[in-house]
């Protein structure tokens, strides 16, 4: 179900993001912000700030109840964020399809946590939102993500010349799929 929990090892889990987040959110998006930079969007000093978590939060929760999108947070043991993932641009009827993003906080990174996230939101993106594919993309040379998404299913299908402006310039990526299941369209 994807209201619920899931432990991925002895000390994080997977949990839908909530308000809460806000803070813990700000405190590992700071801590890994140098770590980050090469794969993320410039972003304003607010980002960084427990009040710009909570509006982007607040826009990502009005997504959510809308059925565009999906969040979830790597949360630590004492629940605190230390990553988050993202299920966008979910489209139903024949598409069935949604754009997978992510990060892992610098201190948490390199353990395999991104891999088994990424497997379990595909078994919820199939079998609680039945989409059909999921789609992700990472700049040309991201070998990590490249290699998350090979461990997890995705077949690279295409590159996006200039996709996304991403720090400071617009970046080529590498297009990657999931297809989840064959089966038509339901719900």
């Amino acid at each position: 179900m994807i209201s619920d929990s899931y432990q991925l090892d002895a000390e994080v889990r997977l949990r839908p993001v909530t308000m809460a987040d806000a803070a813990s959110l700000a405190e590992a998006l700071t801590r890994s912000r140098a770590y980050l930079r090469p794969w993320e969007p410039l972003r304003p000093e607010v980002f960084y700030t427990e009040r710009g978590q909570r509006e982007r939060l607040s826009q990502t929760l009005a997504e959510q109840d809308a059925g565009r999108s999906m969040s979830w947070v790597l949360a630590d043991e004492q629940d605190r964020a230390v990553g988050a993932f993202n299920l966008n641009g979910i489209v139903l009827g024949p598409f069935r399809s949604g754009t997978l993003g992510y990060w892992v906080d610098v201190e948490y990174a390199g353990r395999g946590l991104a891999t088994a996230a990424v497997r379990r939101i595909c078994e919820m993106a199939r079998d609680d939102l039945r989409l059909h594919r999921v789609s992700a993309g990472t700049l040309l040379y991201n070998v990590a993500s490249q290699r998350v998404l090979a461990k997890c299913g995705f077949e690279e299908y295409g590159v996006a010349p200039r996709f996304l402006h991403i720090d400071g310039e617009w970046r080529d990526h590498r297009l990657f799929q999931r297809i989840l299941h064959d089966d038509p369209p339901t719900g």
